[in-house]
C-alpha cells in the first residue's frame, strides 16, 4: 500500500478536475513521472523480454501450434504498473529505435492531439513483422483514473502467410479506497488464414468497495471462428503462470511463464552514438530523467517546461504558416470516429543505435 502523503500528493492533481474530465493531455509534475517515455514503455513490451516468446510464434508445425504461442507472446507484452509513476507524453515526432538480435523495433508519435502512437518491427531472419497503432484516452473518475487503449496489433508470420489482429487491456489506476493498479477488460486475437479465434479477459483485483478479488487472473478461450467450436481453456495470473488445457486430450501444460519472460531484463545499451536520431525519446527527455534519477526536482521542471514550451511554439509556428506535420515513418489514417490505422512507409526496421544484450546461455 503506498503511504498517505503519495495519495494525498495523486489527490492534489486532481482537485480542480471535473468526474469524466479527459487526461490525455493532463501534464503531470516531474515528482509523478518515471524517467522515461510512453514511446520507451510500449517498446519495452516488445524488446525487453527474457525468454523471447515471440521468436517462438512461427516455429510451430500446425496452426493451432502457432496460434497457441502468439497467445502466449500477447501475454508476454502484459508488464506491472507502479501506482504514483506515470512516463513523459511523447512529442509529436519523437521516436525509439531498439533492435534485439534480429528483431528492429522503431517508434513514433504520429499524433498529439489526439495522442497516437505508431510500432513497427522487423525480424528478418524468423520472418516476422510487428505493426501497431495505439491511442490512449485517460479519463478521471474521481475514485479513479480509467485508461482505456483504442487501437490493435497486427502480427504477420511470413513463411505461414498467417495474419494475427489483436488489441490490449485497458488499465485502471485505483486511488480509493486502496490505491491499486490493475489491467483490466478482454483481448480478442484473430487468425483469419487459420481460422482460430482467442479471447482472454483481465480480471480486476479488488471490487469497487476494497475486497480482494482474483488479483492479476485472467482467464480464457480459443476457439474456431467459423462453428465456435472451443479448442483450448486458458486460465492462471498473467504475472505468475498461465495454463493451457486441451479441450479434446484433456491435457494441461504451462502456456506463460511470467519469471521466465519478464524477469533479469537487460538494459538497452548505446552502440552509436552518432546514429542517434534528434527526435530519439533518450534525446527528447534525457535531461528530465537524469534530474528524476538525481531526484533533482527543481531541474527535472525546468528541463520538462522547457521542452513543453518549445513544442507549443512549433505549433503556433506550423498553425501561422497553414503547415500540416506529418509522420517521417508511417502513414496514419481515420477510419471511424475515434478508430485510426497507421501503416509503415517502409518493408523493414534497420538496424538500431541502441540494442539489448541478448541473454547469456546457461
Amino acid at each position: 500500500m503506498q503511504p498517505p502523503n503519495m495519495v494525498q500528493r495523486v489527490l492534489s492533481l486532481f482537485r480542480n478536475i471535473r468526474p469524466g474530465s479527459d487526461l490525455s493531455h493532463f501534464q503531470l509534475p516531474p515528482l509523478f513521472n518515471m524517467p522515461k517515455s510512453q514511446l520507451q514503455c510500449y517498446g519495452e513490451g516488445v524488446y525487453c523480454i527474457g525468454e523471447d516468446y515471440l521468436s517462438r510464434c512461427p516455429l510451430g508445425k500446425t496452426s493451432r501450434e502457432r496460434f497457441t504461442s502468439v497467445v502466449a507472446w500477447s501475454i508476454s507484452t502484459t508488464r506491472p504498473a507502479i501506482f504514483g509513476s506515470a512516463p513523459f507524453n511523447p512529442i509529436l515526432g519523437e521516436t525509439h529505435h531498439v533492435s534485439r538480435g534480429n528483431l528492429n523495433v522503431l517508434l513514433e508519435q504520429v499524433s498529439h492531439h489526439p495522442p497516437i502512437s505508431a510500432l513497427h518491427a522487423t525480424d528478418s531472419v524468423e520472418n516476422i513483422e510487428l505493426v501497431w497503432c495505439q491511442h490512449l484516452v485517460p479519463k478521471f473518475y474521481g475514485a479513479s483514473v480509467d485508461v482505456v487503449i483504442h487501437g490493435h496489433r497486427q502480427l504477420l508470420l511470413k513463411l505461414h502467410k498467417e495474419k494475427y489482429k489483436m488489441n490490449a487491456p485497458n488499465l485502471v489506476i485505483r486511488i480509493f479506497p486502496k490505491t491499486s493498479m490493475e489491467w483490466c477488460g478482454t483481448v480478442g486475437i484473430k487468425c483469419e488464414e487459420s481460422g482460430l479465434e482467442a479471447e482472454v479477459c483481465y480480471y480486476r483485483g479488488r471490487s469497487l468497495w476494497g475486497f480482494r478479488g482474483n488479483s492479476r487472473c485472467i482467464r480464457g478461450k480459443i476457439f474456431q471462428t467459423d462453428t465456435e467450436k472451443l479448442v483450448y481453456e486458458i486460465s492462471g495470473h498473467w504475472d505468475k503462470t498461465v495454463s493451457l488445457k486441451d479441450i479434446d486430450s484433456g491435457e494441461v501444460r504451462v502456456l506463460y511463464d511470467a519469471k521466465k519472460a519478464i524477469s533479469k531484463l537487460e538494459t538497452p545499451v548505446l552502440r552509436n552514438a552518432e546514429g542517434l536520431s534528434t527526435t530519439e525519446s533518450v534525446m527528447v527527455w534525457g535531461e528530465v530523467s537524469q534530474a528524476i534519477i538525481n531526484k533533482d526536482w527543481e531541474k527535472a521542471r525546468e528541463a520538462k517546461r522547457k521542452i513543453e514550451e518549445r513544442e507549443r511554439a512549433l505549433a503556433r509556428e506550423r498553425k501561422e504558416r497553414g503547415q500540416v506535420w506529418m509522420p517521417k515513418h508511417f502513414t496514419i489514417s481515420q477510419k471511424k470516429e475515434g478508430h485510426w490505422e497507421c501503416s509503415p512507409l517502409d518493408a523493414s526496421v534497420p538496424q538500431a543505435p541502441i540494442f539489448v544484450p541478448l541473454p547469456s546461455p546457461d
